[in-house]
């Protein structure tokens, strides 16, 4: 062992970035920090959540399960892997799936979703994949729904699937209700969310 030099015993036990499969993506043991397999072989780790950033995770998930006690299906919090296309896996912070989808609910992935949320968390590459490279996966991955809420900028966007791409259903500031465009009902009290204790 050199102090200064990766593990190499333990990085040699995987895959090189661009030869990931989704057996071996799916075969990483639990506890690994918060991993996406990109499409392309390559293994997308993402930032340690802070505490505000679950918090916010957290009153959304709420949300969302208030909408399943009445409607039937299943809200999860990040860690649930959702299968959007061949080698492509993403976490999303939350994931709603109906009961008329619930053929996609798989115990170590689902292979779809009615709505996905992601809570930015801060960066600007974090804030590009949330907003750009997600915006445009999940749309081709056909998910109905998608709100990407920005604690920095204080907005909920709501976004629409509209044939094979989304268009803003509403962008909600402080004081607002963001209603969701697909589920009669449901609400997110923008104010209430960013400030979650």
């Amino acid at each position: 062992m050199v102090a200064g030099q990766p593990v190499w015993a333990l990085a040699a036990r995987f895959p090189k970035q661009g030869e990931w499969t989704e057996s071996a993506y799916l075969a990483l043991p639990e506890g690994f920090p918060h991993l996406e397999l990109d499409g392309a072989g390559c293994l997308e780790v993402l930032p340690m959540p802070t505490d505000r950033h679950q918090a916010i995770l957290t009153a959304v998930l709420l949300v969302l399960l208030e909408h399943v006690k009445l409607a039937g299906g299943w809200a999860r919090p990040a860690g649930i892997r959702v299968r959007l296309a061949p080698g492509r896996f993403r976490e999303p912070d939350v994931a709603f799936l109906s009961k008329a989808n619930g053929h996609k609910k798989g115990n170590d992935f689902w292979t779809g979703a009615d709505l996905v949320a992601e809570v930015v968390s801060g960066g600007a590459e974090d804030k590009a994949r949330d907003h750009v490279l997600k915006r445009r996966q999940y749309a081709e991955a056909g998910i109905q729904e998608y709100w990407i809420i920005d604690p920095f900028e204080e907005t909920v966007t709501v976004l629409a699937l509209d044939g094979v791409s989304y268009r803003e259903a509403g962008v909600y500031t402080r004081g607002a209700s963001a209603a969701s465009a697909s589920l009669v009902g449901v609400c997110l009290d923008v104010s209430a969310v960013l400030d979650v204790p």
